[in-house]
């Protein structure tokens, strides 16, 4: 007999996704046990033997759809004529659930969102802002930020994303271009410790100063502090009951 377990890809392949429309293949980067990343904490969500495969999106072929092909094609241009090259800033394009995602090299990022926003064609003038994303097991690729764009001018949206190595969390801060990426990108650092070069004042904006690590990495430690509430005492997560 076939186990639930039996069916479970390893991480690395290639699934195919079945709805029409959509780029078919999906990497495989992580196979996710538990409600929880961290392993050896407290599991009080009576969840511990979920399994969760992590996939990411691959690279989508021509024809993007809709506007999006313009989009590609003024950028490319604008970087081949006035920047390092579409190829060089653009590691590769996306799209996916009919949004587009840019994959821009990190040495490259503040050139490709000075086009966005300048260009008359594109005119992404406003920055919703940067998000951090942690993949513990995307090798040299753990750490992502996300940015979020809007042509205003246009009535488009698309999104940036940038992957760099764990032991090298270096991305350029993207504050001339964007100033209201000033509070953002000061998040992103405090929750997931990656650094903006360049940022007018980057320091942790919700944890004390000197608080080790960074909450919302998927390694970070689930543990707590006792709660106090109407004379009872709720304990630390990871001292909480587990359940099997």
């Amino acid at each position: 007999m076939t186990t639930s377990e039996d069916k479970t890809p390893a991480r690395g392949q290639a699934v195919v996704r079945a709805e029409a429309g959509e780029h078919p293949l999906l990497e495989i980067v992580d196979i996710r046990h538990g409600m929880f990343g961290p392993s050896g904490t407290g599991d009080t969500s009576g969840y511990g033997g979920l399994v969760t495969t992590v996939v990411l999106p691959g690279p989508s072929e021509r024809p993007y759809g809709g506007w999006f092909d313009e989009v590609v094609d003024v950028l490319a241009e604008v970087m081949d004529e006035d920047g390092p090259g579409f190829a060089q800033a653009v590691e590769y394009v996306v799209v996916d659930r009919g949004e587009l995602t840019l994959h821009v090299a990190a040495e490259h990022l503040v050139t490709v969102c000075q086009a966005l926003r300048d260009d008359p064609d594109l005119r992404f003038e406003l920055s919703l802002g940067v998000s951090g994303v942690h993949y513990p097991a995307d090798e040299h690729r753990e750490l992502h930020a996300v940015y979020h764009l809007v042509s205003v001018t246009h009535g488009r949206q698309l999104r940036l994303e940038v992957a760099v190595d764990d032991a090298d969390r270096h991305i350029p801060s993207t504050t001339s271009v964007y100033p209201t990426n000033d509070w953002h990108e000061r998040e992103t650092f405090d929750f997931f410790g990656i650094v903006f070069d360049g940022h007018p004042g980057l320091s942790r904006i919700h944890m004390p100063d000197d608080w080790a690590g960074h909450p919302q990495r998927k390694d970070y430690p689930l543990n707590g502090i006792p709660v106090e509430f109407k004379g009872a005492t709720v304990p630390p997560p990871d001292e909480r009951r587990a359940y099997r």
